[in-house]
């Protein structure tokens, strides 16, 4: 073969490559889409997004490659997933039509807009738009789905948090008309084919603001000492079926995203608040795990299926928490038998390895306006647990009851909640920093690291170390995540674990009950696709925990705002090359002290076996967890960022470090 055909044939071999990865655009604006498993990303240039735009997956065609093979060109051939179709931006009117400019640091093109498009928006007007069309070669035509108030930044910050994490802010027409058509009846045939359990006590257990209740306990006492408990979860799977509309905007949304001032849903309030809310006093349909467990939380016998409910009262965690601190109220008998096998639960499962990692919740109080007035700390208490304990028992059991079945003498794919074993990387470190507070690690097995892991958490309880042990145990940790991979969940100390309790909010628990229910009648089909939902959903997932801390850091400036130039007690919760962030301790509220800000005092080092900064001359070291007073010296609302400075304390500081300071100060 000539070195001229060599090369023909090369080049198409190159050109037959697609690659499936998610493109970054970056201010420049060229493109890299980013490839699991490829060492390098390929490289992509303005010309050749195709409609793309930055974050969204996309299928890409490699047309170049560099004489050493690594660096390659490519062009993008579909758009698989768009991560954004909602923008946050202003509009830009003519006599014809008019443009919208999104507000964004990443290039992207102008949407053109049709006059019957505005929704009543004006020249300059800031507005949310939609993509509805965009061919390629083309501008990308949209509608307006929102003209923003002037006045109401607060909804134009949370809004543009959750439109940055791709997770579009309204429902498309069409989605709320098929939802608005789904039946409110429950017909007889329906009740025929479910477990009717409308008669035996039921009751939910929610926050006092919720208005989704997607699970309810039943109880009764059976004949021979057992007693038969109840999970039932709204059957979110009979409403929403597989390929409709409304399931391809849940599957692309994935989960809720809980803001400090809102709720940005999964599903259409007339889903979630409405036809699967367990609301008292209405019949409802639901998915069901029912027990029979004896005094000593032993579980004879299980039964999963449909089945239809009524739910008797509506208690808040408040209430049952009274209960079970009085001893008196409403079900009291019931509300105190279930709190005591759930106790039992929890201590049987740390007995069995879960590491028991306690977390406590900050929230913001808020005005009628949304914003911040004062913080509250909530605490898991045993009403929350008693939740908790239940509704582990009920995913556990369905993963474990679907992990025994076969279909052609193999597993069937389904979306299991795992969580790796620890890395040895990430642990050797904080062992080694955990023995200075005498704290000692057996990492023989995973089973030994977390029953050490326990024994500290234990011991440490109390201690002025508590804070800092905790949070860097917790860093140690790998993230939970779907897969139909099933290597059990190592923080809970289960072999088989799923989600099976929460399908108004999230859309794996939706997949678990419709593969369950194919179990059960044994129907079964197999999804090709399922570790591709699985991912999509973790990744889903990870996109709404950053809307949330992005939020809440909006609202911690926003509240600290008001007290600029005033002192705080803080706690150092971080340290990095570049400073370390304090929280301060009433306000639960973290800014950083950057280094610049040190270098009157001395010229400070990170040590990352100390998790410190430590003086190059003076010795003193800032540690995670120890206690400083620091001013707040600026809160920036656009970078959601607070700075701080170090107040130096005469008594907590050594002679060497006050002369430097002194002598500074006299030059």
């Amino acid at each position: 073969m000539s070195h001229k055909n060599s090369k023909k044939k090369n080049k198409k071999i190159v050109s037959s490559q697609l690659y499936k990865g998610v493109l970054e655009v970056t201010r420049s604006g060229m493109g890299f889409v980013i490839v699991e498993h490829l060492e390098k990303d390929i490289l992509v240039r303005p010309n050749d997004f195709n409609t793309a735009l930055n974050g969204d997956k996309v299928r890409v065609k490699v047309i170049k490659r560099n004489a050493d093979g690594k660096r390659m060109q490519g062009e993008v051939v579909e758009v698989v997933e768009r991560k954004q179709s909602e923008f946050l931006g202003r509009i830009e009117l003519s006599a014809n039509f008019a443009f919208f400019i999104a507000e964004t640091d990443k290039p992207m093109p102008d949407i053109y807009l049709r006059l019957d498009k505005l929704n009543g928006a004006q020249n300059n007007d800031r507005v949310i738009v939609r993509i509805i069309e965009w061919e390629k070669n083309k501008k990308p035509q949209g509608e307006v789905v929102q003209v923003m108030k002037s006045e109401d930044v607060n909804d134009k910050a949370m809004k543009e948090i959750l439109l940055q994490n791709g997770f579009p802010v309204f429902f498309p027409d069409s989605v709320l008309e098929e939802s608005e058509r789904l039946a409110d009846i429950i017909g007889a045939n329906e009740i025929k084919k479910r477990k009717d359990v409308r008669g035996i006590l039921t009751f939910t257990i929610d926050p006092a603001d919720a208005k989704d209740f997607d699970d309810a306990i039943s109880f009764r006492v059976l004949n021979d000492g057992l007693y038969e408990i109840g999970v039932h979860i709204a059957d979110v799977s009979h409403y929403v079926e597989p390929e409709t509309i409304l399931d391809k905007e849940a599957y692309l949304r994935a989960t809720s995203v809980y803001l400090p001032d809102r709720v940005n849903p999964m599903l259409p309030e007339r889903i979630s608040n409405e036809l699967c809310s367990l609301r008292p006093h209405e019949d409802k349909l639901c998915f069901s795990a029912i027990f029979q467990i004896n005094a000593k939380a032993e579980i004879k016998q299980y039964w999963l299926g449909k089945t239809v409910i009524h739910s008797d009262h509506r208690f808040t965690y408040e209430d049952v928490q009274s209960i079970i601190e009085k001893k008196e109220g409403q079900y009291k008998d019931e509300i105190l038998l279930l709190n005591n096998l759930a106790q039992k639960f929890r201590k049987q499962r740390f007995k069995k390895g879960a590491i028991n990692f306690s977390s406590t919740e900050v929230r913001f109080v808020l005005d009628e306006k949304g914003k911040p007035i004062g913080v509250t700390v909530k605490e898991s208490k045993e009403a929350h647990q008693l939740i908790e304990e239940f509704m582990l028992l009920a995913n556990r059991t369905v993963a474990e009851n679907v992990s025994k079945i076969k279909f052609n003498k193999k597993p069937i794919p389904f979306p299991y909640r795992i969580h790796d074993n620890p890395d040895k990387e990430k642990l050797l470190p904080f062992i080694e920093y955990a023995k200075k507070y005498g704290y000692h690690f057996d990492i023989k097995t995973p089973e030994s690291i977390a029953h050490s892991f326990n024994e500290m958490l234990v011991a440490v309880q109390g201690k002025p170390e508590q804070h800092v042990l905790q949070q860097l145990g917790i860093r140690t940790m790998a993230k939970a995540v779907y897969t139909s991979e099933n290597i059990g969940h190592y923080g809970l100390g289960f072999e088989h674990y799923c989600h099976f309790t929460s399908p108004i909010r999230r859309y794996p628990d939706v997949l678990v009950h419709r593969i369950l229910e194919e179990c059960l009648d044994q129907k079964i089909v197999i999804d090709k696709k399922l570790e591709e939902k699985c991912k999509h959903c973790s990744e889903r997932e990870r996109a709404a925990m950053e809307s949330e801390r992005a939020a809440s850091k909006y609202k911690q400036v926003e509240f600290m705002q008001e007290f600029l130039g005033d002192e705080f007690e803080g706690v150092i919760s971080g340290v990095a090359a570049f400073g370390f962030w304090v929280e301060t301790i009433d306000q639960k509220c973290e800014g950083l002290v950057s280094l610049n800000s040190l270098l009157e005092y001395d010229d400070f080092r990170l040590v990352e076996t100390d998790y410190a900064l430590v003086g190059r001359r003076s010795g003193r070291k800032f540690s995670m967890g120890d206690k400083v007073t620091v001013k707040l010296i600026a809160a920036n609302l656009a970078k959601r960022q607070l700075d701080f400075e170090w107040i130096l304390n005469s008594t907590a500081i050594d002679d060497d470090s006050v002369s430097i300071r002194i002598k500074k100060k006299k030059k």
